[in-house]
């Protein structure tokens, strides 16, 4: 399904897609860099994901369209190689809640963070 609008919230560091049928979202800048469908982010094949952390401040820079079915997005950090299809836009839009939950808990697994300023050090007993 293909937005009727799209706006970048600069502020709030929020994109905000909305639909004919009414429905709307605001997807951080943050949640996008570390959802990019880009290879580089989520590899090759199953098992090659990268865990993206330190985002917590990326903005969107610029945004393009890639023919009539999706949007490239480049961001502060320098990552531009993203496509993000409509059908994949509207997926990010309706599982926000339960796909930001599973990056925390994966960064939290890690023992990374979504500061770039901050590291996280576990010590374990032995």
């Amino acid at each position: 399904m293909t937005p009727t609008d799209i706006k970048l919230h600069k502020k709030s560091r929020e994109l905000e897609l909305c639909y004919a049928d009414g429905s709307s979202f605001r997807l951080s800048c943050e949640f996008l860099r570390v959802h990019s469908p880009s290879a580089e982010v989520r590899g090759h094949g199953p098992g090659q994901e990268v865990l993206q952390h330190g985002k917590a401040n990326v903005d969107i820079v610029d945004i393009a369209p890639v023919g009539n079915y999706a949007l490239q997005l480049s961001f502060s950090d320098g990552h531009d190689t993203g496509i993000y299809s409509w059908s994949y836009l509207r997926e990010l839009g309706e599982n926000q809640d339960a796909l930001w939950q599973a990056y925390l808990e994966r960064l939290h697994e890690a023992g990374a963070s979504r500061d770039p300023d901050e590291q996280v050090v576990r010590f374990f007993d032995s």
